[in-house]
């Protein structure tokens, strides 16, 4: 029999259990081709990739780990071949083969070796090797990458320090001239041109190199800069550049719950997330898109169309407890014709639930059943205050407003107006700037005589772009919370970074509360923003957001306020399975046996619901002491289905309590076979054991 539940406990069980501050393995306790690895991404190996790879528990994880960090990596990731991981190896695999000559040290470990693997090889070479007053000396010519911090054209210079051993790597800085010249005597250290001109003697291409990477450039007085040092540490950070290690650390977090075959595909992603007060319900929902920067999707030739699958797993989280969880599936049917407009712009898939107040920690996570790939969003939400004063919300924005059906709640939907947002907060001038805010704990005074103050100005420093309008609040009927749509033409406002600020004033012209957001409006003639997919959810099902606020607060351990949102899931729909199972477990767990048994009566002529009608009686009736009854209800309950330890550990206690231990002995062993982890029932089985002998 499936047993169905709200939400899954694997997405539970994993997120508390994935964490960064693990145990960490050395490297020298890993079998030898993980150490190999290591070695040789020892230069390109982003700090966190390195912490986590270090923190898998199996062969198995760290083989779909190395994939996941070449794919990462990959410039063309449609096709079968990984030209970034080839050329790596290929640069790998030269260092050690020509330059561990006249070390005892592996190639790649060489100076000349790291450079080869940074940089690949060089445009040309300069050799000075063999000359009286010079030490042996290379010169390496680069072109560099500018998108990685490079200089256009640069040199880097290795010479054998003294004279003999490895060719190591010169520091113009810290090195200077000097340790290139073999005489040195009568040379005035602090003398950099004396230096110059010597070395210019002999070698005038290597005297340039030796006081500036960049060939051609002249400090001043010939005195090497610290720009040198930043070109070297942009050389070193290069192969980094534009990695994200976000799906490192999902890899950690999620290896649990995301199948191994979307482990290797992580998508990043742009989110949003809001929280609103919904004056028609009274509490606050928090709101929230995520759009995937690329979708995979497939041809379905009998309906000529594309499509992909998504799956949604919301989870909220009070420190390490899960308090709320749901999943929800996103089929995505797509034309031919809107196959490019797709690709291009992407797609937002949005929701929204309701939520007690407190801090908690907000995971979103989808995955794409065409091209098995996923993302993650997290986020720290703040919800509600402990104060009882007037309060004004952040303003949450979008690009404009359209109609929403009055019979149904949408994510970002405020009184009939859906906010239609792009995660990115990125405006055209062709857009609105639309905006949406409540006002909350409003007294009767200030609504009479208060109102809103909002300035919406540019950030730079010259001349900035401002806005100035008012909104009274008593143009609204009086409620506790309030809430205001506006819109501002967003080719009123110049390109800039804009702030918008929201001032709660009294009558007396007096601040009474702030909030501010921000946006950008870009130059660009157009924006392109996301296809927004999201289900709207009918109010006449409202009583199913009673019962997940029931659930929030049961998890916090709020018994009022949890019983009396059961009491209202139920008022609204005494037929509502969830919520007649969900409160019977909690009025077992608070000692309410009487009412238990009342509320699961609701179902007592459901065929369906029989398992569970004879559960919630028979451990309410343990719960009253009444033993003989229970095990009547839980014997019944067995019958229909007899793998629920729940049903087989209450049997065992009251066959205990009424001197049966025999048949306490079957049903507590029958329940450690299904969970050998029990330490309270490996207890009470004991003392059976005891106690029969």
């Amino acid at each position: 029999m499936k047993r169905n539940r709200l939400g899954s406990a694997l997405l539970a069980s994993a997120l508390l259990a994935g964490s960064l501050s693990g145990r960490q393995l050395r490297e020298k306790d890993l079998s030898q081709p993980y150490q190999d690895w290591l070695k040789l991404v020892s230069y390109i190996v982003l700090p966190v990739e390195k912490e986590v790879f270090l923190k898998l528990t199996s062969d198995r994880e760290r083989d779909i780990f190395i994939e996941s960090f070449w794919r990462q990596r990959d410039p063309t990731p449609g096709t079968p071949q990984n030209e970034f991981k080839d050329e790596h190896i290929k640069r790998f695999s030269y260092a050690n083969s020509f330059f561990h000559r006249g070390t005892p040290r592996e190639g790649w470990m060489t100076d000349m070796g790291r450079m080869h693997i940074i940089l690949g090889a060089p445009t040309s070479i300069e050799r000075f090797e063999g000359m009286s007053g010079i030490h042996p000396c290379q010169v390496w010519y680069y072109y560099g990458d500018k998108t990685k911090g490079l200089p256009a054209f640069f040199a880097v210079v290795f010479f054998k320090r003294g004279g003999s051993g490895e060719f190591k790597l010169y520091n113009q800085l810290s090195d200077s001239p000097l340790s290139l010249l073999v005489d040195t005597k009568g040379v005035d250290v602090t003398d950099y041109q004396a230096m110059y001109d010597k070395i210019k003697e002999q070698a005038p291409t290597l005297a340039g190199v030796s006081i500036s990477m960049i060939p051609g450039q002249f400090p001043y007085n010939f005195v090497p800069s610290p720009q040198n040092n930043f070109i070297m540490a942009s050389i070193v950070d290069s192969p980094k550049k534009n990695i994200s290690s976000a799906y490192a650390t999902h890899f950690l977090t999620l290896k649990g719950i995301v199948s191994t075959e979307y482990l290797t595909n992580y998508i990043e992603s742009t989110a949003a997330v809001a929280l609103a007060k919904d004056p028609l319900f009274g509490f606050t929902f928090c709101h929230f898109a995520l759009a995937p920067k690329t979708i995979s999707m497939d041809y379905y030739e009998p309906k000529n169309q594309y499509f992909c699958n998504i799956k949604m797993d919301v989870s909220l989280r009070a420190g390490e407890k899960i308090i709320f969880q749901y999943s929800k599936d996103f089929p995505v049917y797509v034309p031919p014709d809107r196959v490019e407009n797709i690709r291009a712009n992407g797609i937002s898939f949005q929701d929204s639930f309701p939520v007690i107040e407190g801090n908690y920690g907000l995971t979103v996570l989808l995955q794409n059943a065409v091209g098995k790939e996923f993302t993650v969003s997290e986020r720290t939400i703040t919800v509600g205050s402990t104060s009882d004063l007037p309060q004004i919300t952040a303003p949450i924005l979008g690009y404009d407003f359209k109609t929403g059906a009055s019979t149904m709640h949408t994510a970002f939907q405020f009184m009939e107006q859906q906010l239609q947002v792009d995660p990115a907060g990125t405006f055209s001038p062709k857009d609105k700037v639309a905006f949406y805010f409540n006002v909350v704990n409003l007294t009767e005074d200030l609504w009479r005589d208060g109102e809103v103050d909002i300035l919406v100005r540019g950030l730079r420093e010259k001349e900035p772009i401002q806005k100035k309008f008012n909104l009274r609040l008593r143009d609204q009927p009086f409620q506790r919370t309030l809430g205001f749509a506006q819109t501002i033409p967003a080719g009123e406002l110049s390109p800039d970074y804009y702030e918008i600020r929201l001032t709660l004033k009294n009558g007396k012209e007096e601040p009474a509360a702030e909030s501010n957001s921000q946006f950008i409006i870009s130059p660009q003639g157009d924006v392109p923003h996301p296809v927004t997919i999201s289900k709207g959810f009918p109010l006449a099902n409202s009583f199913v957001y009673y019962y997940g606020l029931a659930l929030q607060y049961a998890q916090t351990d709020n018994q009022a306020q949890a019983a009396a949102n059961f009491e209202k899931t139920l008022a609204l729909n005494p037929q509502y399975f969830e919520g007649i199972l969900g409160f019977g477990e909690f009025l077992l767990k608070t000692g309410k046996y009487d009412r238990a048994m009342e509320i699961i009566e609701n179902i007592a002529d459901v065929e369906a619901h029989g398992f569970d009608y004879r559960l919630i009686r028979g451990r309410a009736l343990e719960g009253k002491g009444e033993y003989a009854p229970a095990i009547a209800e839980l014997v019944a309950a067995n019958r229909i289905y007899n793998s629920d330890t729940r049903v087989l550990n209450s049997l065992g206690f009251c066959y205990y309590k009424t001197g049966e231990k025999t048949g306490a002995l079957d049903a507590l062993n029958a329940s450690l076979r299904l969970n050998p982890e029990q330490k309270e029932i490996k207890e009470l089985l004991a003392k059976v054991e005891k106690e029969l002998k």
